[in-house]
């Protein structure tokens, strides 16, 4: 049986099969059998593949690895355990955010802290200009979600929706950049998420406290780990539902 996910992920990086097998040192025809016929390459090429491909392991070999094997290579994906988000300390959101070359993501409902970040905007722009793609998901002030949210939390339920607009209002010199998209989003949020190439930082929330007073995962993701895949693809769900934010004059 034939390995679509392989084929469209090579056609998705603009890769033949004559080029993988040159990058990973394979004969062309051992490429093409994985292609075609399904086969799955050894451990050490797997990995190098994924690299390649920006790619999840698991994705594009489903059965190369068992559900224990699987489990075990994810635990590895989480670098350290914070139990507060603010506890989270500035010099790694700096060195994230810097090194940041190929992906920044943010799904949030206001995620006014990293308005904090000096030149956080200009920083953005040049790494749009430079390629990368910027998303930055933030709540809808008028969502049903949000206003529970801020009710929920105990600080009453416009509070969240008066705190979303200020950080709109903040981020809108970034509306209309090339390679910087700003949506917002109606859904129960149940983490907030950062990511940054393969790092990522998760908020998971806690009913009745304040996204800074809830824990903080740090993830770097692994080609053959699922945890880090399974936050991104959480993200990617809501982005697709989300709206484009126009901002009014």
């Amino acid at each position: 049986m034939a390995n679509d996910r392989l084929r469209d992920a090579l056609l998705s990086n603009g890769l033949t099969p004559d080029a993988l097998a040159e990058r990973i040192s394979v004969d062309p025809k051992t490429v093409e059998r994985w292609i075609t016929k399904g086969r799955t390459p050894y451990a050490k090429s797997r990995h190098k593949i994924a690299a390649i491909l920006r790619e999840n392991e698991t994705y594009l070999w489903p059965d190369a690895l068992d559900d224990d094997k699987a489990s075990e290579v994810s635990k590895s994906e989480i670098v350290k355990v914070y139990p507060h988000r603010n506890s989270v300390p500035a010099g790694l959101w700096d060195r994230l955010l810097a090194q940041a070359t190929t992906y920044v993501d943010m799904l949030v409902y206001v995620g006014m802290f990293m308005t904090e970040k000096p030149g956080l905007l200009q920083s953005l722009k040049i790494k749009a200009k430079n390629g990368a793609r910027i998303r930055l998901l933030f709540g809808d002030r008028d969502a049903p979600a949000v206003i529970q949210r801020s009710t929920d939390e105990g600080i009453g339920p416009h509070t969240i929706s008066a705190k979303i607009d200020h950080a709109l209002a903040y981020f809108r010199k970034l509306d209309a950049v090339p390679g910087i998209e700003i949506r917002t989003h109606g859904t129960v949020l149940y983490n907030s998420i950062y990511r940054f190439d393969d790092e990522m930082i998760v908020n998971p929330h806690v009913y009745g406290k304040m996204a800074p007073h809830a824990p903080a995962l740090h993830l770097r993701r692994l080609s053959a780990g699922d945890l880090f895949t399974t936050y991104a693809d959480s993200f990617t769900a809501v982005w697709e539902d989300a709206k484009p934010h126009t901002w009014e004059d």
